[in-house]
């Protein structure tokens, strides 16, 4: 029997999950929690096999937890399961030791079958997942950001507006946003949000 830990912030889908596991005597859930951190004590205590981790959550997220738990060494396997397949959520995922990744809206089978894989230590990515890492890998290699770029999105992360960078800067509010724009190319992405933790992701940014 695979023993589960269910990790998500509303209880409704934790709900559903137990249920659907609780009926097959394949599985047996252990625990829930509404958050990383709470995920991390509860991983701690019960060493489930497989955990089942959803990615944006209130006070520590996904992402940050499975980072923290291979930190402590808990051997437990992490399935990624959300509603969101953009790059700033799956790659840091991945990097951050992640097992497989699937959508919320994967059928009941699949998920079965991708959480037998994981406690086996098997990866299983959701197609969409599958083709968007694929697309990363047959990019060029990135081309790095302009130390103008980075002081942008610095400011950016810290909450400054387009007019208050251009302030700090002294240029423009447009060249911030040109530079913005640039960033995003170089990045992949299409939002500020999306820029800041897809350069906090690969290093351009520290906490």
């Amino acid at each position: 029997m695979i023993t589960l830990l269910l990790v998500d912030d509303h209880p409704v889908v934790r709900d559903g999950l137990r249920g659907m596991f609780s009926a097959d005597p394949r599985f047996e859930v252990v625990g829930e929690a509404g958050d990383g951190g709470e995920a991390i004590g509860s991983a701690e205590q019960l060493r489930p096999d497989v955990i089942l981790m959803d990615l944006r959550m209130p006070r520590t997220d996904g992402v940050s937890a499975i980072r923290e738990l291979a930190k402590r060494g808990i051997s437990s396997r992490v399935l990624v399961l959300t509603t969101y397949d953009t790059d700033s959520d799956v790659l840091p995922a991945i990097e951050a030791g992640a097992t497989g990744y699937l959508l919320k809206d994967a059928p009941k089978d699949e998920l079965f079958r991708a959480v037998e894989a994981a406690a086996q230590g098997m990866s299983t990515l959701s197609p969409a997942v599958a083709t968007r890492l694929l697309g990363q890998m047959r990019q060029p290699a990135e081309e790095p950001l302009s130390q103008r770029e980075l002081e942008v999105l610095d400011l950016i992360a810290r909450g400054s507006t387009n007019r208050d960078a251009a302030k700090q800067l002294f240029i423009s509010e447009a060249t911030v946003k040109t530079h913005l724009l640039h960033a995003y190319a170089k990045l992949g992405v299409n939002d500020r949000a999306a820029a800041v933790a897809t350069a906090y992701s690969r290093g351009y940014l520290k906490s």
